[in-house]
């Protein structure tokens, strides 16, 4: 309980500094538990004052399993902050994509930069400065990999590294689309979407071949093409192996004493940094918005860093302790829901109206006469995408944004 109020108390200082502005100033909210807490705090706030209600926005999508608005619009109604919703469609994301390779200015390949900047964009019509709930998961523990990614690498690590090659070239060998009838005849495909099974059982298959240690593991979860050398054409030159990243560099010798930690401080050191906070920042400043993470105050990061881990994550759960916060003022049964990222169904617009863009950035000729890419690997996952099967939309974006920066910057 003491742990709790302190965190309540530090996260509610650093969103009252962070609330500082001469100028109108809103929130984001997803109605997540990131999101949410800020926006619970920054509302109480204003209400201590007498001010009006904060502004917060969201946006939502008309395609199924996309649309997060009703979740953030019940948060918003419960806390009473003036909520602002854009319905997003097709078409409004779609024309977004051309300019991702002058808003970002280098190849940047997290798909969640469009709705991004759709909702900096709505919020930027009514604010000059936006707060967000980003790195909540990386302090406190929240992607499902924290808890699975240790379970896996615990049931596998006794065996021997070639027993557990073994397997894994066993597990590749079955194709996708036999592992994925095997689970439809097993459970039925319930989802109501693409069958996953086959290319999720292909990554664990990746994982047994690759993985001598946790360290390969983790960066076996975080890369979507699980060998450069596989893709990228090096003339000779030994590639990468894998390329130099703080992955190479020495983890602390205190304070990470367990997989998950170790996982978490990666993540706040490079995913945080190279991807969400890099995806927002030139997502917002595109429309002239400032976004703040009340999350990242030192003091806020210093206590996340001190607390247990059994305060994070607790029956493979994560956030624990935030969430202790937050149920302070939102409803548990207002959040509770799976995890699911800021996301939108690009892997179908792939298949339907952004077919002929993508068809011309992947053509085979003119990934040869470019000489950076391997046409094969590439037009093989474009290939299974295109059937239906196999949702490559990952990898496959990657090499989207890589394509189309070099078109623009060549």
């Amino acid at each position: 309980t003491q742990a709790v109020n302190q965190l309540e108390s530090i996260l509610s200082e650093a969103v009252r500094l962070q609330s500082l502005a001469d100028v109108q100033l809103g929130a984001f909210l997803s109605g997540g538990v990131d999101s949410s807490t800020i926006v619970a705090l920054m509302q109480q706030q204003a209400k201590e004052v007498g001010q009006a209600s904060i502004k917060t926005f969201t946006i939502g999508f008309n395609e199924s399993g996309f649309d997060e608005a009703p979740y953030a619009r019940a948060v918003a109604n419960h806390l009473g902050t003036e909520h602002h919703e854009m319905c997003v469609t097709s078409d409004m994301a779609q024309a977004v994509i051309p300019l991702l390779p002058h808003m970002y200015d280098e190849p940047f390949a997290d798909s969640s930069q469009i709705p991004t900047h759709l909702v900096c964009k709505a919020a930027r019509q009514e604010v000059t400065v936006a707060l967000s709930g980003d790195a909540g998961d990386e302090l406190f523990g929240g992607y499902n990999r924290y808890f699975w990614g240790p379970r896996i690498w615990n049931r596998l690590s006794w065996l021997p590294f070639p027993a557990r090659k073994v397997l894994g070239e066993c597990v590749s060998a079955v194709p996708v689309e036999v592992w994925n009838a095997l689970s439809t005849l097993v459970k039925g495909n319930k989802s109501g979407g693409v069958n996953q099974t086959g290319a999720k059982l292909h990554k664990i298959g990746q994982i047994f071949k690759t993985s001598k240690g946790m360290s390969d593991l983790y960066l076996s979860l975080l890369s979507e093409w699980q060998d450069p050398g596989d893709l990228v054409i090096s003339d000779g030159v030994k590639l990468l192996g894998q390329p130099d990243t703080l992955m190479q560099d020495p983890l602390p010798t205190l304070g990470l004493n367990d997989q998950a930690l170790e996982m978490m401080y990666r993540d706040s050191m490079m995913y945080l940094t190279d991807d969400i906070l890099c995806k927002v920042d030139r997502a917002a400043m595109a429309c002239s918005l400032e976004t703040r993470v009340p999350f990242l105050d030192h003091r806020v990061v210093e206590l996340a860093w001190q607390l247990p881990l059994n305060m994070k994550i607790r029956n493979n759960q994560g956030k624990w302790a935030l969430k202790q916060v937050l149920y302070k003022h939102v409803p548990r049964e207002l959040i509770e829901r799976p995890k699911a990222g800021f996301a939108i169904p690009i892997g179908q617009w792939l298949r339907g109206p952004l077919r002929e863009w993508a068809n011309g950035l992947l053509d085979e000729t003119k990934l040869t006469q470019e000489g950076y890419l391997k046409p094969a690997p590439i037009l093989q996952a474009w290939k299974e995408h295109l059937t239906g099967r196999i949702d490559h939309t990952p990898k496959l974006w990657a090499v989207l944004m890589f394509q189309s920066w070099l078109e623009v910057n060549r």
